[in-house]
């Protein structure tokens, strides 16, 4: 399990290209909330947006993610975890105000980057209508 990349995958930095080329800057790897032991792939501080891309075996996707026949009871239970830690994660950053954005790796690049840029948008407008001139 040590070779897996926990950052820098290929959908992460396809995605991170195209959003650096359309001017958004963000973190990496960063911790939304620093009491929370949990990093988003890519975050929006300003607007309070953390993005989240789920490997579809890790992250148990619905279709394809298939259960491996050697160890079932050990992988069962870790998807399982991996799957209620995700959960447990989007209700602890939307109850502090974030907006959660999750994709999967089978997604394009394209068109996870024009969701995303639609959702800082949006933010921004907000941040900005806060802002006193």
């Amino acid at each position: 399990m040590q070779a897996n990349r926990s950052r820098d995958t290929e959908l992460e930095l396809a995605v991170r290209r195209i959003l650096h080329a359309q001017g958004l800057r963000d973190r990496v790897d960063f911790r939304p909330i620093s009491a929370l032991r949990r990093k988003a792939d890519i975050v929006f501080t300003r607007f309070r947006v953390a993005v989240f891309l789920d490997g579809c075996f890790w992250h148990g996707c619905e279709l394809h993610f298939v259960m491996p026949k050697a160890n079932a009871a050990y992988w069962e239970g870790k998807i399982t975890r991996n799957r209620d830690r995700d959960a447990e994660t989007n209700r602890l950053l939307e109850a502090e105000g974030w907006t959660v954005l999750r994709y999967w790796e089978h997604q394009s690049s394209e068109e996870i980057a024009a969701a995303i840029t639609t959702a800082v948008a949006v933010k921004r407008r907000a941040h900005a209508l806060r802002q006193p001139l």
